[in-house]
């Protein structure tokens, strides 16, 4: 807690004015598992670019070609060590991909943090040194609860889980979090009909608005769908097209990102849950430089499973658009 609070209180300081403190040549490199095209991880990259020019650190952040590639990022993550940076901040999306390669740079002295997403077993299963990104299952609890307070008060309950990158860890845990949910909402209400499935929703607007708006023409009784991640969106856009009103079929996701936020202002999207990208860019920086400045080990950092409404959309827009939110 210490270590977490001398952390915050350094990035408010630099974030109230100017540099007062060069990290002495710090090199950083981040390396994940997302394409530039991603809006959410442009949110990430500004936070990222932000903490690096308040520190006047040397830094690079390293997209994929190909959105969600394990196996770019990998080759990515090779290149940018064999230029021995100070530290290195990646996605830990699969639990045995990042092992091997992880370990060789703790052993070569390099510092490295897990960023947005961590190996399920967290120290246990990787050799980073610590996490700064979301509790995904309880993320997806979290929003498995707040869509069901729209849920209707009669008649069954049918519902479907987009899992957006099928055994990647960040969308796995968030749909086994949701699935959690429905499970103890049935037991607790054992007079309704409960029920839901899992689907390979996909990471593309127009892939995911495809694959559930096939579903959703086969099974128009579905109550709700859960994506995990921003690409209900593309569903909101399919209903809309089809002229299906909003809250017919209710909507939840992650990720404030603008695409979703105006699906929200229209109505179609009832909850979405915050991770706030711009704090999981900066805050791993300035663990690497309090940990090159003074010997800090890094700390692990919560950002938050908070639930966003639709009355709230308007004034997170602004942030969401100026890549802060």
């Amino acid at each position: 807690m210490k270590r977490l609070t001398a952390t915050l209180l350094l990035a408010t300081t630099l974030l109230a004015g100017p540099s007062v403190a060069s990290a002495d040549g710090l090199n950083i490199v981040f390396t994940h598992h997302s394409s530039a095209s991603n809006t959410f991880w442009q949110a990430v990259k500004k936070g990222y670019d932000d903490a690096c020019g308040k520190v006047e650190a040397k830094c690079n952040m390293i997209f994929t070609q190909t959105e969600g590639s394990v196996e770019q990022q990998l080759a990515n993550m090779r290149a940018a060590l064999a230029a021995k940076p100070d530290a290195l901040l990646t996605s830990i999306v699969d639990n045995k991909a990042f092992d091997d390669v992880i370990k060789e740079a703790r052993d070569a002295g390099v510092l490295v943090i897990a960023v947005n997403v961590d190996d399920t077993d967290g120290a246990k299963g990787n050799a980073r040194q610590a996490f700064i990104g979301q509790g995904f299952k309880p993320a997806g609890y979290s929003l498995g609860k707040a869509i069901s307070e729209s849920f209707p008060k009669e008649g069954p309950i049918k519902v479907l889980v987009g899992i957006s990158a099928p055994g990647q860890n960040w969308s796995e845990s968030r749909g086994a979090g949701v699935m959690q949910f429905l499970e103890e909402y049935k037991a607790a209400h054992p007079d309704r009909q409960v029920s839901w499935e899992r689907i390979d929703s996909g990471t593309d607007l127009a892939v995911t608005s495809d694959r559930v708006g096939a579903y959703l023409n086969a099974h128009p009784d579905t109550t709700a769908y859960f994506d995990t991640g921003f690409w209900c969106a593309g569903v909101a856009r399919s209903l809309q097209d089809r002229g299906v009103a909003p809250g017919k079929v209710l909507l939840g996701g992650f990720d404030l990102v603008p695409e979703v936020l105006q699906q929200m202002q229209k109505g179609y999207v009832q909850a979405l849950v915050d991770q706030q990208p711009y704090m999981q860019g900066f805050m791993p920086v300035m663990e690497a430089y309090l940990n090159k400045k003074v010997g800090l080990a890094p700390s692990d950092i919560d950002t938050g499973q908070g639930i966003v409404r639709p009355d709230q959309a308007d004034a997170i827009m602004t942030l969401s658009a100026q890549g802060l939110r």
